[in-house]
């Protein structure tokens, strides 16, 4: 036998020897491309080329690719849940668009994203501040802000005099439109409250929108705040009713919520951070024979913790929450940079 012929035996072999591996149930022929970026492109396509990549950009392409899905199925009941500081920190605009433009069918909110609402709705603003000041220790900060009438939300700032005209809202254009109605529930109260942002906003003349109350209510959307005791809207509920024929029933909005849920085709949720508005979402499904069809949530908060606000979809799924087969994504990242590229490249999708 020549060398060279016992060389290329010895190429086989090694090459035999290189194929022979386990089989890999989980390893499927995918290379990871990469993310480009170009002048002029939108961000439909730029979450299309997040889909090349790995780690959170495929993440956020996978999330806006369920989001679209979910916004253009016409037989999709979709519910919002939106916790955290989305309003005084200027995504306002995208949520009231969303339900005029008739992507929501429900919106489950806190009582303090309506009370900012409503602050804006009848003229009021929110400005930018800063979270520290570097001449003072954080503590002095915040004391001189306390010294000046400002209230602050990270670094965001709000003159301490838009809650009493918040107050004078309500007592005028509000509460009044409720008494002798006897107990009612939140949802009505959050009608009317859009009720009166809406007048008062035309009427007066405000340059901001009306806001997110107000497209619910002309839209004939109901709003959900099952924690509005927690809020300054809740607190202001409360010294009325010390005085005034007015209550509220914090039950009475499960029948009408469920029964949307129930009689939905096919359901989807788009969770805004956690909290009480995720679960109150979430949960009513629990009462009814389905579950979630697509799930997309936004947050920053771990699972490790065990909190709700952390919780993955997954573990939704192992409470009957979402479908077995129901399309899910989750994106963990500041809710204020994400939540407008998911609905920017949704919307251009489905539009």
């Amino acid at each position: 036998m020549s060398d060279d012929h016992e060389a290329d035996v010895d190429d086989e072999g090694d090459a035999a020897e290189r194929d022979d591996h386990p089989h890999r149930e989980e390893f499927h022929e995918d290379p990871v491309g990469h993310a480009r970026v170009e002048g002029g492109m939108t961000v439909g396509e730029l979450l299309e080329t997040y889909g090349e990549a790995g780690i959170g950009a495929a993440d956020v392409h996978e999330a806006g690719d369920v989001l679209a899905e979910m916004f253009g199925n016409d037989d999709c009941t979709v519910f919002l849940s939106l916790a955290g500081a989305m309003v005084p920190a200027g995504m306002r605009g995208i949520v009231s668009e969303l339900i005029r433009d008739g992507y929501v069918d429900a919106l489950v909110t806190t009582g303090a994203n309506l009370t900012h609402d409503t602050i804006e709705a009848i003229g009021g603003k929110h400005h930018h501040g800063r979270t520290h000041d570097p001449e003072k220790t954080a503590r002095e900060h915040d004391e001189g802000l306390r010294e000046e009438g400002v209230d602050r939300i990270y670094n965001v700032y709000l003159p301490q005099e838009h809650f009493a005209e918040f107050e004078g809202h309500l007592r005028e254009e509000v509460f009044p439109a409720l008494e002798g109605e006897g107990s009612v529930s939140i949802a009505e109260l959050c009608a009317e409250l859009g009720r009166a942002n809406a007048a008062v906003n035309e009427r007066e003349g405000v340059a901001e929108d009306a806001g997110v109350a107000a497209a619910a209510y002309e839209s004939d959307v109901p709003v959900y705040c099952p924690a509005v005791q927690d809020s300054v809207l809740g607190l202001q509920a409360w010294m009325y009713a010390q005085t005034g024929d007015f209550t509220l029933d914090a039950l009475a909005d499960m029948t009408p919520l469920t029964d949307l849920a129930f009689e939905a085709d096919d359901a989807g949720c788009l969770l805004v951070g956690g909290g009480v508005p995720k679960n109150f979402t979430l949960q009513t499904m629990l009462v009814t024979p389905r579950a979630y069809d697509y799930a997309v949530q936004v947050t920053m908060d771990p699972p490790s913790t065990g909190g709700l606000s952390g919780a993955t979809l997954e573990e939704a799924r192992s409470w009957g929450k979402l479908e077995t087969d129901a399309r899910n994504a989750s994106v963990y990242g500041d809710a204020t940079v994400m939540l407008p590229l998911l609905v920017a490249a949704a919307r251009e999708r489905v539009e």
